[in-house]
């Protein structure tokens, strides 16, 4: 049966695209497991096997280390004052807290969330032990729209299916949803307003049923407990007070779980 929906789904791939290795998390989209929680450690402390550590350094930014690589979110081209370079960075570019027009050209690879006015941009890096790949969708643009203008990137290693929301301005269409795949962990903006509706960020975190959703772009506690007030009816909420977790497929908590963490930047003490 895995084996007929992977042709399916590869005969319904452009050409480009279907000389690529198989996402996993679009071919198992049904099969997401689930067992029980995650713990924290330092950015800098050796991985145990088939994890992936999550570390939330500021607004929409966040280190994820896996499969070897380590990759940052929504780059703005400062992640503290640790001597870091990372392997990936991915962008969007609806506000200037979300990327950089100058980033270190030490970083190997530099992945821009958008491409011209309305074309959108698609990444598939295969890194053979971590696949970053993203899903176009729409963005406010000076009292308009920009079609594609932002990404939702996901990262997939260690059997995991991470998502990071980006600047997301609208629920995602069925196609969307689709392009995307399973998701375990999301990464979801709450702020209310500067983003979507609490109430559409509700639908869309409902509908993904990931195991594990890290709230990002919120700018007061205020606002952070809006959100959880109105999820804590549908998904578990846990306060770790810590800026980092590390997560497994065996660790996936057996309820979709809201994981606060507090932002916190990369220092070399860490």
């Amino acid at each position: 049966m895995i084996r007929l929906l992977l042709v399916v789904l590869m005969l319904g791939l452009p050409a480009s695209a279907q000389d690529r290795r198989p996402s996993h998390c679009i071919a198992l989209a049904d099969a997401t497991p689930g067992l029980e929680y995650l713990h924290k450690a330092g950015f800098r402390d050796p991985l145990p096997d088939y994890t992936v550590r999550i570390r939330y350094i500021a607004h929409a930014s966040f280190l994820i280390q896996a499969g070897g690589y380590n990759a940052v979110t929504d780059f703005t081209g400062f992640v503290g004052t640790a001597d870091f370079i990372p392997d990936i960075v991915t962008m969007n570019h609806a506000h200037s807290t979300h990327w950089t027009a100058n980033p270190d050209p030490a970083i190997p690879h530099v992945l821009p969330g958008w491409g011209e006015f309305g074309q959108g941009i698609e990444h598939h890096l295969d890194l053979d032990s971590l696949i970053v790949r993203n899903v176009s969708t729409d963005i406010r643009s000076g009292g308009g729209v920009e079609p594609k203008g932002n990404s939702i990137f996901v990262f997939e290693a260690e059997g995991l299916c991470i998502a990071h929301l980006g600047h997301l301005h609208h629920e995602p269409s069925d196609d969307q949803y689709a392009a995307l795949g399973r998701m375990d962990v999301v990464m979801a903006p709450v702020d209310g307003g500067f983003t979507m509706a609490i109430e559409n960020m509700m639908n869309v975190l409902r509908r993904v049923r990931a195991s594990v959703v890290i709230p990002m772009h919120w700018f007061t506690d205020g606002t952070l407990g809006r959100f959880l007030a109105g999820m804590e009816g549908d998904f578990a909420i846990e306060r770790p007070g810590t800026s980092e977790i590390e997560v497994s497929l065996r660790s996936l908590p057996n309820r979709p779980t809201i994981v606060v963490l507090r932002p916190a930047y990369l220092r070399d003490d860490d």
